[in-house]
């Protein structure tokens, strides 16, 4: 009885390795930097941002990062935590791009709304309606008092 469970747990375990059982699914999600949405690497250590995933540059020691079966067919290859899908639906960002002040789906969909779901602009940042497109809520500090109108309002030159 006990030998023929540990038999059993011997033919399983060899099965699993040879490839003849299937294994359970790898959870790559991880925290990179600035707790940024990330890949987790073989390894189990080295975790990659999204935005670096099938970009061309092996990441990981492996190059998980860059297989066939991850990169092949955009965004419908990638695991659904690293994509945001933008409001309109023909353009989509990596996860970590979501929240970072910056306008990358070019509709402000990644920086406003309930689908972006961000903070408020923090104290290095300046919240108004910006002139420039490239930014969607919030302006950074340092662009305050230089001169040049960055928001609608002017309050980056006189209130900020």
């Amino acid at each position: 009885s006990a030998t023929a469970l540990l038999v059993l747990a011997a033919a399983v375990g060899l099965a699993v390795v040879l490839g003849l059982l299937p294994r359970a699914p790898v959870n790559r999600f991880c925290a990179a930097s600035n707790n940024r949405t990330g890949f987790l690497c073989d390894d189990r250590e080295t975790c990659v941002l999204a935005s670096q995933v099938c970009d061309r540059v092996s990441n990981c020691r492996n190059g998980e990062d860059e297989q066939e079966k991850l990169c092949g067919d955009l965004p419908r290859s990638l695991p659904g935590y690293l994509v945001f899908h933008c409001s309109n639906p023909m353009y989509w960002v990596y996860a970590d791009q979501r929240c970072n002040r910056v306008n990358d789906c070019g509709d402000c969909s990644d920086e406003m709304g309930s689908l972006a779901a961000c903070a408020p602009c923090g104290s290095e940042w300046w919240s108004c309606s910006p002139v420039l497109y490239k930014y969607c809520s919030c302006i950074p500090r340092r662009l305050c008092r230089d001169g040049v109108q960055h928001c609608l309002s002017w309050s980056d030159e006189y209130i900020c």
